[in-house]
C-alpha cells in the first residue's frame, strides 16, 4: 500500500465553464473526425510546439495548432475556484461571471455508479458598477433535523468583491445577504470550523468566518453567521412562495482589527483562541512593557492571527479577548431608519403628503456606513527585506502553517514558537494542502497502545505548476512518500474546514466523509484525490508494516518475471509468506499469487500448503481465522482442479447400463434425423471466433479459483460469473465424459464429494452442451449416449431429486432442465437434451413407481406430460431455427439471423412465430406473388426463376436453384410445423407489416411499400385487411401524405427533389411511388369496407402446444379490434391521393387542395372511423373548369408519355414500379373515373383523348376510344382541324415539296386552299403520319359529320385532295 492518485468525480461541461466566464476570447471549434469530446479540453502542447519549423508553421497544420493553444491555455489559473469539503459544489468566477458546478450520479459504462459534476447555475455576480470577483468559498451548513444531525444541509457560498462588498449566495445563485464591511478590495475569505478535540486539554476552537482586506482583518462569529443565513434562507424561501419581495435583513455583527506594522498584506490565516503559558506571559510583558512592567495573575486567552507579505515577510498578531466589542451601531442605525421610514410614510398617509421619488432612490443608492477598525498592531515577525509572502496555508492541528513567497520557496512555520522549521526550494507559484490521516483501525487495535487515542499523521502537499508533480512531504522532518506527474494547469483545491453549525453535542457519531485535498484536472475533466497511508509516517526501522508492504513489493516484482525457474519462484514466495507478519498483507500477497497464470498449478498447491501448516503451527489466538479459512479453501480447489486433470481415458469406459430407457430414441433422431442433417450444414458455416472465447481452451487454475468459492460449511459454490466464463467451466468438468475420454461415474464421484450442489452441476453441464452445439451434432449417437449416463449419476446425487417427491407434481430438478432447453437459441441441442432429459426423467419416475402398478399400468403422471409439450415445442422451434438460418440471397437487405427459443417465442405472443418469418421473408427478398405460389405448394419448379428474376430482380443461377428450391421446402415444412400460427392471412398480414415498418424506417425505398401493399391484397379476410388498413394509414402514411399534399400545394407543382426530402423525408421519384401506393391502399379500404358486412370475422387459434403465449397480440387481432371506417371520408382521400400521384407522375402544376370547396379541405385528414360534413350539390363553376383542366393535362401526359421510349418513373435503367409507372393503360380510365368524381362531364374528356391520340399520331389507339364519344358533331371539328394541320404539313411546310405536290395544290377549290394555309402545323407533335392513315381519319370525319353540317363540304374536299395524294404516292 503506497501513496495513490485516485479520481473520485468528473466534471461536466468544461468548455461551456470556458466559454461562458472567457466569451470574448470564444473561438470556432475546429471540426475534426478525430476530436473526443466537445466538454473535454485539449492536451498541453507547450512542450512541442517549440520544436515546429517557421516553415510549418504556415502550413494548414497552424491553424490547428493555433486553436489548440488557445483551448488549452491555463485559463483556470486566471479564475476564482472554490469546492465544498463535501465536494458537491464547485464555483468558478472571473470577474463579474460565475458558474456553480453541483454533483450528480450517473451509472458508467461499466455499470458501476459514478459522481460527477454538472452546470446548475450561470449568471453575474456583480451588483455595483465596476466591481469583480476576488474570492470566494462554500460553506456546507449542518442540518437541524433529528434524523440527519451532523449532515450537510444545504451549501452558502460566499463571494468577496473588490468593491469590498461581501455576498452571501445560495447553491442556486439566490442572493442572501450582502453587507459592506470595509471600503477597499476583498483579497481573501477563509472559514473555520468545528473540530473534535483528539487530546483532553485541547481548547475548543469556535467557528469563524475572516475576510482579509489589505489593511483591515474582519471576523464573523460562526454561530451567529449560521443562524443568520438559515433566517435569510428561510425568509426567501417563504416570499417566494407568497410571491412578495424580500425584506432586506439586518446587516451581521463583526470584528474588525486594523492591522499594523506590515507594509502589504496578501494572505492569512486565523490560528484560533490560545492561552499563554506562565512563563511566555512574563517574558512578553518584559519585552513590551519593560523592566517594571506589571504581570497579570491569569493569562489572557488570545486569537492568533499569521499574515504574509512584506515588511515582515510574516507577522504574527495577537487580540486579546474582550477588549473589542462586536460593531452593532450600524444595526441599531438600521433599525432606527426603517422605524423613522415606516413613521413617516404612515404620516404621510394620514396627512395626504407624497414623498419625493428622487430621495427614495438617493437613499436607496446611499452606500451604508462603514465602522472604523479597532488598531491591531503586530507582535513579532520573520523580517526579510527582500523575500514576499505569496500565500499561507494552516494545518488542520493549528500547530503548523506553510507559506509560500515570490523566490520559490515553501516555508514551514513553527506557530507556538513562531519560527521557521523547514524550507524546500524550486516550488514557484506552488499550491498547498494539508493532509491528516488517522492510523488504520488493524494496525491500532494490535498496537501496545490501543487503550490510548488512535494517533494521526500529518503530510504536506505541494502542487508545483512550472513542473507539473504533486508531492506529498511528511511532517515536520520527514521525507517525501509520494509524487505524481500531473498537468501543468491544474488547480491544487484545500479548503481547511469541513461543516458549520456543528458543535460538540450533534458531533457525537460523526463520520461525515470530507475531501481534505483535492486536485483539479480541466484537460482530463477530473478531481482528484490523494489517498496516503498511515505508515508512510513511520520511520522503516520501527514499521513492521512496511518491512511487509517491502516483501510484498518484492514478490510482485518476483511474479512478473516471467523467465523465473518454477522452483526458485516457489522457494522465494514460500520465504516471502511466512516472513510477512501482518495478516492482512499476508492475505494480499496470497491472493496475488493465486491470481498469477504464470505459477504452476503444482508450485501453487505447495506454497499454500506451506502457508497453512505455518498458520496451524502458530498459537490459535493469533492466527487470523480469515487468512486460515482461505488457506484451507484454496487447498480444497486446487486439490479438486488436480483431481480432474488427472481424470484420464479408462482402459474401459463403462457402457451405458440403461440401454432398455435409450430404446425409443433412435426413434426419435430419426424423426428429426432431416432437420438436424440440414440445420447443422447452416450452423457449420465458417465464422471468426477468437482464440480466449474457444471452448477448447484450456481452463486455468487461476481461473478456476475465480469461478469457484468455498463456504463456510465447507461446500463448495460456483460464482455466476460471465457466459463464457460459466460455459468453459463446465467444459472443463464434464467434455472429456460426453467425449467418452473420462470416466462418467468417477468424474461425478469426485465432484460430489468435493461438495457442489447437483444443481450447479447441472446447470454447468447444460449450459455446456448447449454452448458445443456443432461438435455435439457431429456424433449425436454417443454424446447423447454419454449425456444420459450423466443426467442419470446427477439426479441420483445427494439433494438432487427430493425424497419426498411425487411424480405427479413437477420436479424442481426437471424443471431446471426444461427452463435451460426452453431459455436456449441452440435449438438442436436443446431438442437432444429434452429428449434424454425426458427418458432420463421417465426411467427416475418408473423407479419410483410401484413394481405391480409398473407391471400392469404405462406411469402417467404431471412431470411426463411437461415434458412431452417441452419436446415438441423444440421440435417446432428447430424446425424454424433451420428457416431462419438459411442464408440470405446476396445483395438482398436486413441484418443477421434472427435467433429464436420457446421461450422468445411464448413472450412473442400469438404473433410471435408469423413475426419471425416475415422477418426472414423481408430477409430474403422474398416476392408477394412468390410466397403465395409456396403456400399454395402449386408452383412450378421450372418457371420458379422466370417469376424471382421479374419480381426480384435477382439473377438466379443453376448453382442457386436447388438452394432455391432447399428454401421453399424448408418454408413449407414450417408453415406444415405450425398450421395455425402461419395461416396464409396471418403470414401476409404480419409481413405487410413488415414491410411497411421496414419502408418507414428507410421512405426512399418505394418498393418495400408498394410490396406491402401486394401483401395485404393477398389477405382473405376482409375484416383483417380492413384493419390493417386503417393502421397503417393511421401510424405510418397519413402524416407524410399530409405533408405531400401541403408541399405541392405551397408549390404550386410538382416539387423538386430538395423540398420533397425536406418535407416528406424522401427523394421526388420515391413520394411518386409513395402517392401511388397511397390510391391503391385506400382503394383496398373503400373495397373491403363493403364487403365486411357479408362476411363474418375469422377465428385465429394457435398450436395447442403454444396455447400458453403469453404478449402481444398479433397483427391479424389487433386489426380484427379496429372500428369500421366512414366510407365518403375514404373516397375523398382517395380522390386527393389519385390527383396528387397524378400530379407528381406526369409533372403537372397543380394546387389540388384548391380543387375543393371549404368543407372538402375541412375533411382532409381526419380519422377515417370518424364521420364528417362532406362536400355535397353542385359545385362551382370555376371549379369544375379548373378540375377539367387538371384532367385534360393528365391525359395529355399520358399520350406523351406511352410514345416517349424514354420515359419512366424509376428512370433509365431501372424497372418502375406498378404504382409509379406513366405509361400504365389504366391512367384514362382512372381519369374518366375522377370526372364522374369531380363534376367533369366524361365527354369532353374522351373528346381531348382522341384528339391528344390523333396529335400523337396513335390514330388506331384514337379510333378505339372514338367508339365511346357521346357528342359526335364537336368532335368532327376539332378532327377536322387536326385532318387540315396534316394536310398543310405535307403540302406546304415539308422540306422536301415534290412537283405533284404543287400541282395539287393548284388544283384545289380556293377556299381550301387558303383554309389550309391559315393552318398552323407546329401544333402536332407527330406530323409526319402516313397518308393511309390521313386518309382513314378523314373517312372517319366523313361518317360521324351530317350532311348539313358547316364543315361537311370541306371535309369532302379533304378527302379528295388526299385520295390523289395517296394515289400519285
Amino acid at each position: 500500500m503506497s501513496c495513490s492518485l485516485l479520481e473520485f468525480c468528473r466534471l461536466q461541461e468544461l468548455k461551456t465553464v470556458r466559454d461562458f466566464l472567457f466569451h470574448n476570447q470564444k473561438t470556432e471549434p475546429v471540426e475534426d473526425a478525430n476530436e473526443t469530446a466537445d466538454n473535454e479540453l485539449s492536451w498541453d502542447t507547450s512542450d512541442w510546439e517549440s520544436a515546429w519549423d517557421k516553415e510549418e508553421e504556415a502550413t494548414s497544420a497552424t491553424t490547428l495548432e493555433e486553436e489548440t493553444m488557445e483551448q488549452s491555455e491555463p485559463w483556470l489559473q486566471n479564475c476564482v475556484v472554490s469546492l465544498s469539503p463535501c465536494s458537491d459544489l464547485l464555483v468558478v468566477a472571473h470577474e463579474h461571471k460565475a458558474v456553480f458546478l453541483s454533483a450528480k450520479w450517473h451509472t458508467s459504462d461499466s455499470g458501476k455508479e459514478e459522481m460527477a459534476l454538472a452546470v446548475s447555475w450561470t449568471g453575474t455576480l456583480s451588483a455595483e458598477e465596476g466591481e469583480c470577483v476576488s474570492s470566494t468559498i462554500c460553506i456546507p451548513l449542518a442540518s437541524q433535523k433529528r434524523s440527519s444531525t451532523g449532515r450537510p444541509d444545504w451549501t452558502c457560498v460566499v463571494v468577496g468583491f473588490t468593491s469590498g462588498y461581501v455576498r452571501f449566495y445560495t447553491e442556486n445563485g439566490v442572493l442572501l445577504l450582502a453587507q459592506l464591511l470595509h471600503e477597499d478590495s476583498v483579497l481573501r475569505l477563509k472559514c473555520r470550523t468545528y473540530e473534535v478535540p483528539r487530546h483532553p486539554g485541547v481548547t475548543e476552537q469556535h467557528e469563524e468566518l475572516s475576510i482579509l482586506y489589505p489593511a483591515a482583518l474582519v471576523t464573523i462569529d460562526g454561530f451567529s453567521l449560521f443562524q443568520s443565513l438559515r433566517a435569510c434562507r428561510n425568509r426567501v424561501a417563504r416570499a417566494t412562495a407568497a410571491g412578495s419581495d424580500v425584506i432586506q435583513p439586518p446587516p451581521l455583527a463583526y470584528k474588525k482589527w486594523g492591522l499594523q506594522d506590515m507594509d502589504n498584506i496578501v494572505d492569512h490565516s486565523s490560528v484560533g483562541i490560545m492561552t499563554l503559558c506562565v512563563f511566555d506571559q512574563m517574558k512578553n510583558a518584559s519585552i513590551l512593557g519593560g523592566f517594571n512592567a506589571s504581570v497579570k495573575g491569569n493569562p489572557p486567552a488570545m486569537s492568533q492571527y499569521v499574515t504574509v507579505g512584506g515588511g515582515p515577510y510574516t507577522g504574527f498578531y495577537y487580540a486579546v479577548e474582550g477588549s473589542s466589542q462586536p460593531l452593532l451601531s450600524h444595526v441599531a442605525l438600521a433599525v432606527a431608519s426603517k422605524l423613522t421610514s415606516a413613521l413617516f410614510s404612515a404620516a404621510s398617509g394620514w396627512l395626504g403628503w407624497n414623498k419625493n421619488k428622487n430621495e427614495e432612490e438617493a437613499l436607496q443608492k446611499q452606500k451604508p456606513k462603514v465602522e472604523p477598525a479597532t488598531p491591531l498592531g503586530i507582535r513579532f515577525g520573520l523580517p526579510d527585506s527582500r523575500r514576499h509572502g505569496e500565500s499561507i496555508c494552516l494545518s488542520p492541528c493549528n500547530t503548523l502553517a506553510a507559506v509560500t513567497d515570490d523566490f520559490g520557496r515553501v516555508t514551514l512555520l513553527d506557530l507556538a514558537r513562531g519560527i521557521a522549521i523547514r524550507m524546500w526550494k524550486g516550488y514557484r507559484d506552488a499550491q498547498l494542502g494539508w493532509l491528516q490521516v488517522p492510523e488504520e483501525r488493524g494496525d491500532w487495535d494490535f498496537s501496545p497502545s490501543a487503550s490510548l487515542p488512535r494517533r494521526h499523521a500529518l503530510f504536506l502537499v505541494i502542487y508545483a505548476p512550472r513542473r507539473g508533480i504533486l508531492e506529498v512531504w511528511g511532517m515536520q522532518q520527514g521525507p517525501r512518500v509520494g509524487a505524481f506527474t500531473v498537468g501543468k494547469h491544474c488547480r491544487l483545491l484545500y479548503a481547511g474546514y469541513r461543516l458549520m453549525g456543528v458543535n460538540s453535542v450533534t458531533s457525537q457519531g460523526w463520520q461525515l466523509h470530507t475531501q481534505q485535498v483535492c486536485l483539479l484536472d480541466p484537460s482530463a475533466g477530473a478531481l482528484r484525490t490523494v489517498n496516503i497511508p498511515f505508515h508512510l509516517a513511520l520511520s522503516d526501522k520501527k514499521s513492521e508494516r512496511a518491512k511487509d508492504m517491502h516483501l510484498l513489493k518484492r514478490l510482485t516484482t518476483l511474479l512478473r518475471n516471467r523467465e523465473v525457474d518454477p522452483d526458485t519462484l516457489e522457494s522465494e514466495a514460500k520465504n516471502v509468506l511466512v516472513e510477512i507478519k501482518h495478516p492482512a498483507i499476508k492475505k494480499q500477497a496470497l491472493e496475488s499469487l493465486l491470481s498469477n497464470k504464470n505459477v504452476p498449478v503444482s508450485c501453487l498447491t505447495n506454497i499454500t500448503c506451506t502457508l497453512h501448516d505455518a498458520l496451524k503451527q502458530q498459537d490459535p489466538e493469533e492466527v487470523d481465522t480469515a487468512l486460515l479459512q482461505l488457506c484451507s479453501s484454496q487447498l480444497k480447489l486446487l486439490q479438486l482442479y488436480t483431481d480432474i486433470q488427472q481424470l484420464h481415458s479408462a482402459a474401459e469406459i463403462e457402457a451405458c447400463s440403461e440401454t432398455d430407457s435409450l430404446e425409443g430414441i433412435e426413434d426419435e433422431l430419426s424423426s428429426v434425423g432431416p432437420t438436424l442433417q440440414r440445420y447443422a450444414e447452416l450452423t457449420s458455416r465458417p465464422s471468426v471466433t477468437f482464440v480466449q472465447d474457444s471452448p477448447d481452451s484450456p481452463l486455468s487454475a487461476q481461473a478456476f479459483l475465480s469461478l469457484i468459492e468455498c463456504t463456510e460449511d465447507g461446500e463448495l459454490k460456483v460464482i455466476r460469473g460471465a457466459e463464457t466464463e460459466w460455459t468453459q467451466l463446465g467444459n472443463f468438468l464434464f467434455w472429456g465424459c460426453l467425449c467418452g475420454k473420462r470416466p462418467l461415474h468417477e468424474t461425478c464421484e469426485t465432484l460430489q464429494q468435493a461438495g457442489i450442489r447437483p444443481q450447479q452441476l447441472l446447470s454447468l453441464l447444460l449450459s455446456m452442451w448447449l454452448h458445443r452445439e456443432k461438435e455435439v451434432l457431429q456424433k449425436p449417437n454417443e454424446t447423447v449416449r454419454n449425456l444420459y449416463t450423466l443426467l442419470i449419476a446427477l439426479s441420483n446425487m445427494k439433494g438432487a431429486v427430493e425424497e419426498s417427491w411425487d411424480p405427479q407434481s413437477i420436479s424442481p430438478w426437471w424443471q431446471q432442465v426444461r427452463s435451460a432447453c426452453i431459455q436456449s437459441h441452440n435449438a438442436a441441442a436443446a431438442l437432444l437434451a429434452a429428449f434424454v432429459a425426458h427418458r432420463a426423467a421417465k426411467a427416475s419416475i418408473s423407479s419410483r413407481a410401484d413394481s405391480k402398478l409398473q407391471s400392469e399400468w404405462e406411469t402417467v403422471s404431471l412431470e411426463l406430460e411437461q415434458w412431452v409439450v417441452c419436446v415438441r415445442q423444440l421440435e417446432d422451434v428447430l424446425v424454424l431455427q433451420t428457416l431462419l438460418l438459411v442464408p440470405r440471397p446476396q445483395g438482398s437487405t436486413g441484418g443477421a439471423a434472427a435467433q429464436c427459443s420457446v421461450k422468445t417465442l411464448l413472450e412473442g405472443g400469438t404473433g410471435g412465430v408469423a413475426d419471425s418469418v416475415s422477418k426472414w421473408v423481408f430477409r430474403h427478398n422474398l416476392a408477394p406473388n412468390r410466397l403465395k405460389k409456396i403456400l399454395q405448394k402449386k408452383e412450378d419448379k421450372n418457371t420458379d426463376d422466370t417469376v424471382e428474376a421479374g419480381e426480384e430482380g435477382n439473377v438466379v443461377n443453376e448453382q442457386s436453384q436447388e438452394d432455391t428450391d432447399r428454401t421453399a421446402e424448408s418454408l413449407v415444412a414450417v408453415c406444415q410445423q405450425f398450421p395455425h400460427s402461419l395461416s396464409p392471412d396471418l403470414l401476409f398480414s404480419h409481413c405487410c407489416w413488415e414491410y411497411v415498418v421496414q419502408w418507414n424506417k428507410d421512405p426512399e425505398e418505394g418498393r418495400y411499400l408498394c410490396w406491402a401493399v401486394e401483401h395485404l391484397k393477398l389477405v382473405s379476410s376482409p375484416h383483417i385487411q380492413l384493419g390493417i388498413c386503417t393502421m397503417m394509414w393511421s401510424t405510418f402514411i397519413v402524416k407524410r401524405f399530409s405533408a405531400a399534399a401541403f408541399l405541392i400545394e405551397k408549390v404550386g407543382k410538382a416539387p423538386k427533389d430538395r423540398l420533397c426530402r425536406r418535407d416528406v423525408g424522401m427523394e421526388d421519384k420515391a413520394m411518386t411511388c409513395f402517392l401511388g401506393c397511397c390510391v391503391q391502399l385506400l382503394q383496398i379500404l373503400a373495397e373491403v369496407d363493403s364487403a365486411v358486412d357479408e362476411v363474418s370475422a375469422p377465428e385465429l387459434s394457435v398450436e395447442e402446444v403454444w396455447s400458453g403465449a403469453e404478449g402481444p397480440a398479433s397483427i391479424a387481432e389487433l386489426a380484427l379490434e379496429q372500428r369500421g371506417v366512414h366510407y365518403p371520408l375514404v373516397q375523398h382521400h382517395c380522390l386527393l391521393a389519385s390527383l396528387l400521384h397524378a400530379a407528381m407522375t406526369f409533372s403537372l402544376k397543380v394546387k389540388p387542395l384548391s380543387l375543393f370547396d371549404s368543407k372538402g379541405k375541412n375533411a382532409f385528414f381526419r380519422d377515417l372511423t370518424t364521420i364528417q360534413l362532406m362536400p355535397s350539390g353542385d359545385m362551382d363553376p370555376a371549379l369544375v373548369l379548373l378540375r377539367q383542366e387538371f384532367l385534360l393535362r393528365v391525359l395529355t401526359g399520358w399520350v406523351q408519355a406511352i410514345d416517349d421510349p424514354f420515359s419512366s418513373a424509376s428512370g433509365a435503367g431501372s424497372p418502375s414500379l406498378p404504382c409509379s409507372d406513366p405509361k400504365a393503360d389504366w391512367w384514362p380510365s382512372l381519369c374518366l373515373e375522377l370526372g364522374s368524381l369531380l363534376q367533369v362531364n366524361p365527354d369532353i374528356l374522351r373528346r381531348h383523348l382522341v384528339c391528344e391520340l390523333y396529335n400523337q399520331g396513335l390514330d388506331l389507339r384514337a379510333e378505339e376510344v372514338m367508339l365511346e364519344v357521346e357528342d359526335k358533331d364537336v368532335l368532327g371539328s376539332q378532327l377536322l382541324v387536326l385532318t387540315g394541320q396534316r394536310l398543310s404539313y405535307s403540302l406546304l411546310h415539308s422540306e422536301i415539296q415534290t412537283q405533284a405536290a404543287m400541282e395539287l395544290l393548284a388544283r384545289l377549290p380556293p377556299t381550301l386552299c387558303t383554309w389550309l394555309k391559315a393552318m398552323d402545323p407546329s401544333e402536332l407533335r407527330c406530323p409526319l403520319v402516313p397518308l393511309p392513315q390521313t386518309s382513314r381519319l378523314v373517312s372517319r370525319l366523313i361518317e360521324i359529320l351530317p350532311e348539313n353540317h358547316a364543315q361537311y363540304t370541306l371535309a369532302l374536299h379533304l378527302m379528295e385532295a388526299v385520295d390523289v395524294l395517296n394515289t400519285e404516292a
